[in-house]
């Protein structure tokens, strides 16, 4: 949704799904560490002209440890103001109950952010949201924003993937009638919703990290709240350092994976990856926690 009247400045910067990394993805024919800094450096220039909050919806981290390396980076390049969410690869295992073990919890304790009590990943909104007081003018009108921030896969229009059993955005929105917006991260596409004045931004990824968002065109979105509307801000991109050549091998992998785990559920489909397919698993199924702890502890152990 795009303000009809930019002349005035934001009160907020929403964006989400950082996925911070030391790592290169696969799909980069660039120096992705340096990279990532400058779309970092991108929102912090914006922060600093604007000098509004930043509302990031969860995965700062792509990896719940980062090294001292990575922390030390993070701190320096930060944006003032920053407030953020767990997604669900921040915290260890994906547990929030060892959320203090991260590196985000880390971030807090130096005080380079402020982790919201909005609704971390897994969670379920209650009435507590975050609120942005806005002085309007200089008579001191004040514009009070009930914001939801809260990492939870949501889409518009055809499902992300066949039988998907997530919310569409406009169903959210429908739900959650107490927000005048709500922020959502974990859907790497970005999109906007609107519903009776109410909006859902979901900014996508900051980065480009796997081949098939070869064209996703990376942006954060200017929250205004005197009318509840937003404006994106596209970050620049070289389009030629994505590249698609490693897909088939990961293909192959990917399908001798799903053949060994086709063999425990038919619920399973070859449209996902592996960890996506567990994701979906445990959402239709009723699996132990512990079980579920473990078998996410043994992906992380594996792929770090």
């Amino acid at each position: 949704m795009r303000r009809t009247s930019p002349s005035k400045e934001p009160d907020a910067i929403l964006t989400s799904d950082w996925h911070i990394r030391e790592t290169q993805p696969t799909c980069r024919t660039d120096d992705f560490w340096n990279t990532q800094w400058k779309k970092v450096a991108f929102v912090s220039q914006l922060q600093d002209e604007y000098n509004c909050p930043v509302l990031h919806a969860g995965d700062l981290f792509h990896h719940w440890k980062p090294s001292p390396y990575l922390l030390s980076a993070v701190m320096a390049a930060l944006p003032a103001k920053f407030y953020t969410i767990y997604g669900q690869h921040d915290p260890p295992n994906h547990n929030l109950e060892e959320s203090r073990k991260s590196g985000i919890h880390t971030l807090e304790t130096a005080g380079a952010l402020r982790v919201l009590d909005g609704c971390h990943w897994g969670q379920t909104p209650t009435k507590e949201s975050f609120k942005v007081h806005i002085h309007r003018d200089a008579s001191g009108d004040v514009e009070v924003r009930n914001i939801l921030v809260w990492h939870v896969m949501n889409y518009q229009g055809k499902k992300p993937w066949p039988g998907a059993k997530i919310p569409m955005a406009a169903a959210l929105l429908r739900k959650y009638k107490d927000y005048d917006l709500i922020l959502t991260g974990d859907n790497h596409k970005p999109f906007t919703e609107t519903f009776q004045g109410r909006l859902l931004v979901n900014p996508g990824s900051l980065t480009r990290q796997s081949a098939d968002q070869i064209d996703h065109r990376p942006r954060v979105y200017l929250y205004y709240a005197d009318d509840n509307t937003v404006s994106p801000v596209f970050l620049p991109v070289d389009p030629d350092v994505v590249v698609r050549d490693h897909i088939e091998e990961q293909e192959k992998k990917e399908k001798r994976i799903t053949a060994f785990v086709s063999r425990l559920t038919d619920e399973w489909t070859t449209d996902l990856s592996f960890e996506a397919n567990l994701e979906e698993f445990f959402r239709t199924n009723q699996v132990r926690k512990s079980v579920e702890k473990l078998t996410y502890k043994a992906i992380e152990d594996e792929n770090h």
